[in-house]
């Protein structure tokens, strides 16, 4: 069994994933991802799975694959967007995620950027390593109101911990779980975003890249739906948000910052349009790489690949 493994979270992190994976006896190759299609294409035939991270498992990707050798795809991870799921169903490629792995170090990801932000702990730190002992007013969160969109499993978790640091919580998605708002009874479900993009201090995204999100923070949402220049933070995806106008609206003070984990284009690009801009803290798609959540992921990561090959036989 010929064996790809390109997540560079699996690679770095020793533990109990790597451990299970050389018990396995696959012969492995390695790559640094992201490996965007043009590097896919000349070698995935000659894999049988792939423990992949967010490379392009397009449709050219998947037919060359399965023409050659490749049977399984196993996602080291949630987000499955970068794979075209109706052309592996098509050619009957099973596709594999580790779902409700990562919500921990996601969530804490998302109030360590907020706290970050908030209490200028990035400015601080550069200015005390030039000497300087210049110091900024920060804010408190605590009373403020965070809208959540998207409640998922990693949008759940920062709701109850914004709860307990004493924020007021706002949350919308398209699917309203009743068990988890009765057991949450403090967090407001709206119905609407356009109640959440008014109402709220922060804003926090949890959705998947899909044609329905792509951009979903535009010149029209944050000109004329923000309601309270809000701080918005994204440890999802790149492409939910129009880069420009995210841009334009913190200069005109419609968005007092933007904290990100994730770009449009990763690794980042020399021309990348939110590098060095004021308001904006950038982290390189770190969110859920805590040895806890690596070692988690891996391990399901694996031990789906397993499954898929054992019902094979």
């Amino acid at each position: 069994m010929k064996v790809l493994l390109t997540s560079t979270s699996f690679q770095d992190t020793p533990g109990a994933h790597q451990d299970l994976l050389r018990e396995q006896k696959f012969d492995l190759d390695t790559l640094r991802g992201p490996i965007m299609e043009n590097e896919l294409l000349p070698i995935i035939g000659n894999y049988h799975a792939v423990i992949c991270g967010d490379d392009e498992y397009t449709e050219a990707v998947l037919r060359k694959g399965a023409n050659g050798n490749l049977k399984y795809i196993s996602k080291y991870g949630v987000g499955l967007d970068r794979i075209d799921l109706n052309v592996a169903k098509e050619l009957g490629l099973p596709v594999t995620n580790c779902p409700g792995v990562n919500q921990t170090s996601v969530s804490e990801h998302v109030l360590a950027l907020l706290f970050t932000f908030e209490k200028n702990v990035h400015l601080q730190y550069n200015s005390t390593n030039e000497g300087s002992w210049k110091r900024w007013v920060g804010h408190e969160i605590q009373g403020k109101t965070l809208g959540i969109v998207g409640l998922g499993a990693v949008g759940k978790e920062l709701a109850k911990k914004a709860l307990a640091l004493g924020m007021h919580v706002m949350a919308f998605d398209i699917h309203k779980d009743q068990g988890f708002l009765m057991e949450h009874q403090a967090i407001k479900f709206v119905s609407s975003l356009s109640v959440l993009y008014k109402d709220a201090d922060v804003i926090s995204l949890h959705l998947p890249h899909t044609s329905t999100t792509e951009h979903m923070i535009n010149e029209h949402v944050i000109f004329n739906e923000m309601g309270k220049s809000p701080i918005l933070i994204n440890t999802s995806r790149g492409m939910l948000v129009d880069p420009q106008a995210v841009i334009n609206g913190l200069e005109k003070g419609k968005l007092r910052g933007y904290l990100t984990d994730v770009l449009a284009q990763e690794p980042m690009p020399a021309d990348e349009p939110f590098r060095g801009v004021d308001n904006v803290i950038i982290t390189p798609h770190v969110g859920s790489r805590t040895y806890q959540s690596v070692v988690r992921q891996g391990t399901m990561a694996v031990e789906n690949l397993i499954k898929m090959i054992a019902e094979e036989l």
